[in-house]
């Protein structure tokens, strides 16, 4: 007989979890208010938000073929926002402390200086990627492509610079009430916010993406390349961290050297990223394009469907013809045919590269028996989609093996 704790483990799991996340918050809104103010605190809070939204929505766009539940994302958030914070905040200020009263340094300056340049780097880099690693052991299925990585990485590291950003805003506030309480204008609050918000939002969720990027290398390795799959998520912590140190070191120095490293180091970093994120992205769907006409040919789907499908611009068509037609339910099925879709072209291609996923032949039924219950409300809109964009249907390109027949 199944036990009590075996049936409900799950919930149970995610309600400690949540519980602890939301103390973490209390804990760390507290420490912000101390160190603020009720007022910073509001102010700081209100400042910060601006770029949140802007950054969800940029990751969530970025993984629109085969998006992670929003409760995923959601906990990534809550963990940079909320634990990760917290751990760095305790952390920072103990180093910081113990090298003011060390004969490292000679003067508090110089502490704090170090602090920021090598210890912070660390500890804030190793938190924010303990969600990705969290998530990489215990939710494999949402976290297995470079795109997935760097959305659960950006999303985290935007949770962080939330809550830092509520610190940082927040005292410059209360500096300058404390100089003049009528005045704002050429304020620390001011420069506060355009260095942090304005010129840099994408500062954080840069670094801890490379974790992210190697993460989703990783799942898609075969087994065998072991010694690789220990060294990628090493290196791009590694990396992440040596970034952040260049960031926060260059901030210390005077001469418009913050300016330099952030036009010539930063922006050609971050465009990088953004070209793989990109491309990544670009390959997922052309991978969706050339792997399901094998299944459209064993009657899975209608044969224009893989184009529809491996299409962005066929896939809102698709959505919004269902919406039109039979409400927004059928949207979302028609939504979760596609992600069904994207995930079974991308578990048969890993699998004609030689990289197996554990169950995989269970997972294809799984993605099948879905995507068969959902055809008959979504495949219409689809095929319709691809007929009126007009587009040429490549093809059966198939040549990696069986596929079961419909």
């Amino acid at each position: 007989m199944t036990s009590w704790w075996h049936r409900h483990r799950r919930t149970l799991r995610a309600v400690i979890l949540a519980v602890l996340l939301a103390l973490c918050g209390l804990m760390i809104l507290a420490l912000v208010r101390e160190q603020t103010g009720t007022q910073g605190l509001l102010v700081g809070f209100g400042l910060a938000l601006f770029p949140v939204p802007l950054l969800i929505a940029a990751f969530r766009w970025l993984s629109g073929a085969l998006p992670a539940p929003w409760r995923t994302h959601l906990f990534a958030f809550a963990w940079g926002a909320c634990a990760a914070t917290l751990v760095a905040i305790l952390a920072n200020g103990f180093a910081t402390n113990w090298l003011a009263s060390s004969v490292v340094v000679d003067s508090p300056g110089e502490a704090d200086t170090l602090g920021a340049t090598v210890i912070a780097p660390f500890v804030e880099e190793t938190t924010k990627a303990a969600a990705v690693l969290l998530l990489f052991l215990y939710r494999r299925r949402q976290l297995d492509s470079v795109v997935a990585g760097i959305a659960v990485a950006g999303i985290t590291a935007t949770g962080f610079a939330f809550t830092e950003n509520i610190l940082y805003l927040g005292t410059a506030y209360g500096e300058d009430s404390a100089l003049d309480p009528d005045s704002l204008s050429n304020s620390a609050t001011a420069a506060t916010f355009f260095i942090r918000i304005v010129l840099a939002p994408f500062a954080h969720p840069l670094f801890t993406a490379l974790v992210g990027v190697a993460f989703g290398m990783v799942a898609t390795l075969p087994r065998r390349r072991r010694v690789l799959r220990w060294v990628l998520p090493f290196a791009g912590l590694f990396t992440g961290i040596l970034l952040h140190a260049i960031w926060n070191g260059s901030a210390s120095f005077e001469n418009l050297t913050f300016m330099a490293v952030y036009g010539l180091f930063m922006i050609p970093v971050f465009a990088a990223l953004t070209w793989l994120a990109i491309w990544s992205r670009t390959h997922e769907l052309r991978v969706v394009r050339n792997t399901l006409p094998a299944y459209a040919a064993a009657g899975w789907f209608d044969e224009p469907e893989p184009w529809s499908l491996s299409s962005m611009r066929a896939r809102s068509l698709a959505r919004a013809t269902a919406r039109r037609s039979h409400g927004p339910e059928a949207a979302r099925t028609v939504a979760r045919y596609q992600h069904d879709a994207t995930a079974l072209a991308l578990l048969r291609s890993r699998a004609a590269n030689g990289t197996t996923a554990p169950g995989f032949a269970a997972r294809e039924r799984e993605l099948l028996h879905r995507i068969w219950n959902n055809r008959a409300l979504a495949g219409p809109p689809t095929t319709s989609a691809a007929l009126t964009l007009s587009q040429p249907h490549q093809p059966n390109p198939w040549g990696q093996g069986p596929v079961p027949r419909g």
